[in-house]
């Protein structure tokens, strides 16, 4: 199992900086990761945010290639369904080879209408979409048709599918499933049964909504105007252009719904100690080849930015 970061490397107001200073600081941040025993860095992707949410995770991954030397480097997830197969399966290869073979692809179905729009494509298709071009690009990154190829093949792919009837058809293509969800492992290998492939080659990875620190209250109480932004752009991204109202989540709501101390739904800060028993708990009796957690909430402070890493690959890290 890897233990990595997982990205989306937003910009939010009131925390804005210019963005040159965002992205080279991430790229500094995962050479001192990769320092400190980083196994992976996963990046994600939406359009249209007004924090600027990463839009494109493959052309970041090419400077991610050129500034790391061991890690992993995936996306968790990138939308193929916006955009022409053997676009997506250039663009790898390309990163595949800058990154002497460390890439890994995780395809999602996305969920945001106005995304869909944008790219003239229909939501209401989605899944078949998606399905459609995982199964083109495999083709076209196994089968030698574009070049330069991947420096890997068979080449790793990912599908962020969630639910019984997600994880089946992650299944049937012989993908790995992007979800450390226990309950979506028997549909999961029927669906690899049912797709001809064998069970035993079942493999998962995912996201820990887990942030370390020595201090988790005082930590929660610094990240919580972060917590509130992300959440509540994911509502309205969703929301956006179905006539519906988002859901806006304030503080009070939030720390009303504590699950432990540090923890409320959705974020769990934890002491390393509390970390390595959740993560253990997560991955256990499981497939489990990657686990990522986020390496900040929506710009939250440098200082826990740094604790958290430090804490994850020093003191976690080495305990798993």
């Amino acid at each position: 199992m890897k233990l990595g970061l997982f990205f989306d490397l937003r910009n939010p107001e009131p925390w804005a900086r210019p963005w040159p200073e965002v992205y080279g600081a991430t790229l500094d941040l995962l050479e001192r990761a990769e320092a400190l025993g980083c196994e992976a860095a996963w990046f994600t992707e939406h359009h249209l945010f007004d924090d600027g949410y990463l839009p494109q995770p493959l052309t970041f991954l090419a400077a991610v290639a050129a500034r790391t030397r061991r890690m992993t480097i995936g996306t968790a997830v990138v939308l193929a369904a916006l955009r022409p197969a053997p676009l997506v399966a250039e663009e790898a290869a390309v990163v595949d080879q800058l990154s002497g073979g460390r890439l890994e692809l995780g395809i999602g179905a996305g969920y945001v209408a106005r995304e869909y729009e944008l790219y003239d494509r229909d939501i209401t298709r989605r899944y078949g979409l998606t399905d459609a071009a995982v199964a083109e690009i495999r083709r076209l990154l196994d089968d030698g048709v574009v070049t330069p190829g991947p420096a890997q093949r068979p080449f790793p792919l990912w599908l962020g599918y969630q639910g019984p009837q997600g994880a089946r058809r992650a299944g049937r293509l012989g993908v790995g499933l992007l979800s450390l969800d226990r309950s979506l492992l028997e549909p999961y290998r029927d669906g690899l049964v049912e797709g001809g492939h064998d069970p035993a080659t079942a493999r998962t990875g995912g996201l820990l909504d887990i942030v370390v620190a020595g201090d988790p209250e005082a930590t929660l109480e610094r990240i919580l105007p972060h917590y509130l932004h992300q959440a509540n752009s994911y509502g309205a991204a969703a929301a956006a252009g179905t006539g519906r109202e988002p859901r806006v989540l304030t503080a009070e709501k939030v720390l009303s719904r504590r699950t432990g101390p540090g923890s409320v739904p959705g974020l769990r800060v934890l002491t390393p100690d509390e970390a390595v028993a959740a993560i253990r708990e997560a991955v256990a009796d499981s497939p489990v080849e990657h686990v990522y957690l986020w390496a900040s909430i929506a710009a939250m402070p440098d200082d826990l930015v740094e604790e958290h890493v430090e804490l994850l690959f020093t003191q976690v890290r080495p305990r798993l």
